[in-house]
């Protein structure tokens, strides 16, 4: 009878070595402990700006009185120094989920400054009133906060026309270091058209979420960008090394309101 040897794996517990069998071995894998969160590893260190992704499901009959009362409120809030926020981009999906709006915020100072304007608004009578207006428009709304990766530009205003694309990507869990490692070096190929905008990953809300945010002239332009990068020696390699990582990925193409300081 020919004898079956099944796999042992080792792992370390208090500086020694431990035998299991095949069994143990199905679901126990070796990690390197971390000495800190893969949120300061991978996030800008210098900054401490927290973002803020909506996601607006609008009545299709409302959303042009949706976009001229979210343009107001934006306007006030975004010109109001009390307030430690500002709106960074506002747009409707173009393809993708249909009467959609989508906004991204920016935080400057973090979770306090959340805070502080989250307080601040539950007490102002004209953004109560505005949001009472606002949820008789909605189907339905959620949203995430995010930090950026380092290694992405720091998204600023810009002149139009442009459409954007939000590529999203649901990661396998444990993959979000793996993932900034082969971006930080495949991003260098996707500068020369600045269509970078901006690259994000969830904090809060679905995690193992991250966002990638393009900016292109129009629809033809962004299939001559995304065909040219395929010419420049590394992206495959970044492409083939990424997409295992994935568990589902969604693409957007966006049209900015007329507000949205990303035009």
């Amino acid at each position: 009878m020919t004898q079956v040897i099944f796999p042992t794996i080792i792992y370390r517990q208090q500086g020694r070595s431990h035998y299991k069998g095949w069994f143990q071995s199905m679901f126990v894998h070796e990690v390197e402990a971390r000495k800190d969160a893969h949120s300061n590893l991978l996030s800008k260190s210098e900054t401490s700006d927290l973002y803020k992704i909506q996601f607006h499901n609008v009545k299709p009959d409302c959303l042009e009185a949706y976009n001229n009362l979210e343009a107001e409120v934006q306007s006030k809030l975004h010109l109001d120094q009390d307030y430690p926020c500002d709106v960074v981009g506002s747009w409707n999906t173009w393809y993708g989920d249909q009467d959609q709006a989508v906004h991204l915020w920016r935080y400057t100072g973090g979770y306090p400054a959340l805070t502080e304007c989250l307080t601040k608004l539950n007490n102002n009578k004209e953004y109560l009133q505005f949001r009472k207006e606002r949820s008789k428009m909605l189907v339905s709304r959620r949203n995430q906060l995010l930090l950026e990766f380092s290694f992405w530009n720091e998204p600023t205003p810009r002149n139009g026309p442009n459409i954007y694309e939000m590529r999203s990507y649901k990661l396998k869990p444990g993959t979000m270091i793996e993932w900034g490692n082969h971006w930080a070096r495949a991003i260098k190929h996707r500068q020369e058209n600045d269509e970078a905008i901006g690259g994000f990953f969830t904090q809060i809300g679905d995690l193992y979420e991250v966002h990638h945010l393009w900016a292109y002239k129009d629809l033809q332009s962004r299939e001559e960008t995304r065909n040219s990068a395929w010419q420049k020696e590394g992206w495959d390699s970044s492409v083939y090394y990424t997409v295992p990582l994935i568990r589902s990925m969604e693409s957007r193409i966006m049209i900015p309101t007329k507000s949205s300081p990303l035009q």
